[in-house]
């Protein structure tokens, strides 16, 4: 699976917390020893800053870890500082808050994604991208759209994700700034061209008459087969949450598995999508 260096730094952070705890040292503990806020470490430990040389040596010697471990979390620190980000160019048109998603993305295992009232990025067909910055006053369509199809590229990886969907038939209806049977046309293609292209790339439509309580906000669940921690991204209109707490976890994945029941199978998805089409050029035509 691909490595990044987000990944990396994940990685080394979920090493770091279980060596401190098990040294029996509080983050506020290892903040006085560095000399710096119990809020740097809490960031060094889930993997959103970069952890100094100097500092880490500071850590594992406090921590008394093995040599073996000493020098595998050295090699994580020194292989994730030794390359530049990549967040520069059209590249800085993704917000800060998304940069881990997507960094981690092509280095996760499996993905579980759901979305009830929008096509996720991944999936949109560029007419439908057009359409959506277009209507939102993008004030760089071409970076947001550069940013996007590389994005898609996840799909092409030698050994891509197990990447699975779950959309509400809202998403397929409310096409960005109102009904438009052309950008719905162009969609809905689209999905069946990448649900016939790649074999571990999973699409299910929830139907609306699907009988389920309620549906839950967007969520999307990464695991991951290395130590990279799985976690839950939760995107809300001020940005986005990254929850890895086990117990939180397990309740997304519940989520999850209660939409996935309901929803259609792949079978059965690419009928709803072909009837969908059908429907999409009669009202062009007419």
């Amino acid at each position: 699976m691909p490595s990044t260096v987000t990944s990396r730094r994940r990685q080394l952070g979920n090493e770091l917390r279980h060596a401190r705890v098990a040294a029996g040292m509080t983050q506020q503990e290892v903040a006085e020893l560095l000399g710096c806020g119990q809020g740097k470490i809490n960031k060094i430990e889930s993997g959103a800053v970069a952890v100094k040389m100097a500092d880490l040596k500071r850590m594992l010697d406090a921590f008394g870890v093995s040599k073996a471990e000493a020098d595998i979390m050295t090699e994580l620190a020194r292989s994730s500082a030794s390359q530049r980000g990549q967040w520069t160019g059209y590249r800085s048109a993704v917000p800060h808050w998304f940069r881990t998603f997507t960094d981690l993305e092509p280095a996760a295992a499996e993905i579980l994604s759901w979305h009830g009232e929008r096509i996720p990025g991944p999936l949109q067909s560029e007419h439908y991208m057009l359409k959506q910055f277009s209507e939102a006053r993008a004030t760089d369509v071409t970076a947001l759209v550069r940013n996007r199809l590389e994005r898609k590229q996840i799909f092409d990886l030698k050994k891509p994700p197990y990447y699975r969907f779950i959309l509400g038939e809202g998403a397929l209806r409310r096409m960005p700034g109102g009904p438009n049977p052309s950008v719905a046309l162009d969609q809905v293609q689209h999905l069946l061209e990448l649900e016939k292209r790649y074999p571990r790339t999973f699409i299910h439509v929830l139907p609306f008459d699907a009988k389920i309580p309620y549906v839950p906000n967007d969520f999307t669940i990464m695991r991951f087969s290395d130590a990279t921690k799985d976690f839950v991204f939760v995107e809300h209109a001020a940005g986005g949450i990254y929850i890895d707490d086990e117990t939180d976890f397990e309740l997304f994945v519940d989520a999850w598995d209660r939409l996935r029941g309901p929803a259609l199978e792949r079978n059965e998805t690419v009928d709803f999508l072909q009837q969908m089409v059908e429907r999409f050029r009669a009202e062009l035509e007419f």
